[in-house]
Formats: C-alpha cells, structure tokens, sequence
C-alpha cells in the first residue's frame, strides 16, 4: 500500500513552478524511465510538458497525462502483445 500512497513534488515547466502530486509508485516508473533516457525526472516531464503543448495544445490534467505515460512505457517493456490487447481494447 505504501506504493499507492500521494506524494506530491515542486517541478518547473516552461520556467514555471508547479507541484505535481502522483503516487510512489507512479515516481518510480518516471526515475527509470529517465534513467534509461539519461535524463533527470524533471527534464522528462519537461519534455512532455513541450510536446504536449506543442502536439495538443496542453492538456487539463497532466497527472492523469503521467499515469497513462508510465503504464503505456510499462505495457511496452512487458511485450508487444500486451499493447496490442489494450490497444484493442480501445478502439
């Protein structure tokens, strides 16, 4: 349960500061993900951050925009086949 539990973090996007709460868990997935990127927790949700804005104007909840990101690289480092099925699933 200690995995499920809210921890919120200061980051800066765009040169703004902005508090971002998202459980443990959720912060782990996004440590190794920079990890593998060579980057840092921040300049990964940067990035996204600029994408996003970029690609869709923005988005009204980036925690939730976080959550789907992590499970999507998750789903996709288990195997292709998992992605497929919730890809499926969606359409």
């Amino acid at each position: 349960m200690r995995l499920a539990q809210p921890r919120p973090k200061s980051i800066r996007l765009d040169g703004l500061s902005t508090c971002v709460r998202l459980e443990r868990i959720y912060w782990s997935i996004l440590k190794c993900i920079a990890q593998s990127n060579g980057t840092t927790v921040n300049v990964l949700l940067s990035s996204l951050d600029r994408d996003v804005q970029l690609n869709l104007g923005g988005v009204k909840n980036f925690s939730s925009l976080i959550r789907v990101v992590c499970t999507a690289q998750l789903l996709e480092m288990c195997h292709e086949d998992a992605m497929a099925v919730v890809t499926e699933l969606m359409e």
